[in-house]
């Protein structure tokens, strides 16, 4: 048995549905602009380009209901996303096998400090300070393929303090889920426990502290979210 120097930190997991097993997440991959209405609100040419990815960290994901606004950013935006899990993984995964791969399912935000994320573009830096702070991905449950099966389609919105901010349909990703999967086992080795958030649809603006996000995806259950 491995001996190590100080003790362990707690993996980072999820909660299923249906089971008090907990889903282990390994690595968090979000791709960029895959919705065409948001990336031409983002200045952007929403034509099929090659896609993007961007990464936060595993314990950036928080099933708590709590979103804590973070003290060095002014401008902090909500990005409604479904999220995808890995059950398997690999390398150079085709298409046509790559929805064998998925676990389940989630609904997710992908939280942003839009202020600090430009002032990066802006210098040519990575983009971690403004997308991969602390709670930075609020989620729901995981929910099990074998109960909801493969979302191909179905409304994406969300409500701030009750007013509708975004709203969309699954089947408007430019790049749809096997493909983002084949896609990045072309560049890093996939493996169970992996989150791919797959993007947002168009609307995404800010938030402050008392706001309540209310975060649906046709076929899977409500992410609440109150900002302190």
């Amino acid at each position: 048995m491995a001996k190590y120097a100080f003790e362990m930190p707690l993996a980072a997991a999820l909660p299923i549905v249906g089971t008090d097993a907990l889903f282990p997440v390994r690595r968090v991959y979000c791709i960029g602009r895959n919705y065409a209405a948001h990336a031409l609100e983002m200045g952007h040419d929403p034509d099929r380009e090659p896609p993007f990815f961007f990464q936060k960290n595993p314990n950036n994901l928080d099933a708590s209901g709590v979103f804590s606004y973070p003290s060095q950013s002014r401008d902090v935006h909500h990005e409604i996303e479904m999220a995808v899990m890995l059950k398997s993984g690999g390398s150079n995964i085709p298409v046509a096998e790559a929805m064998a791969y998925v676990f389940g399912y989630g609904v997710a935000l992908d939280m942003t400090c839009r202020d600090l994320q430009a002032r990066m573009k802006k210098m040519g830096r990575p983009w971690e300070i403004g997308k991969a702070f602390e709670h930075s991905a609020p989620i729901t449950q995981v929910y099990p393929a074998s109960t909801v099966g493969h979302p191909d389609q179905g409304r994406v919105e969300l409500k701030v303090n009750g007013d509708i901010r975004q709203e969309g349909n699954l089947n408007q990703m430019i790049w749809k889920v096997p493909e983002m999967i084949s896609y990045l086992s072309e560049y890093f080795e996939l493996a169970p426990g992996d989150v791919i958030l797959t993007g947002t649809p168009a609307g995404v603006g800010p938030v402050e502290v008392g706001d309540i996000m209310e975060a649906t995806i046709e076929g899977m259950g409500k992410l609440v979210v109150t900002v302190v």
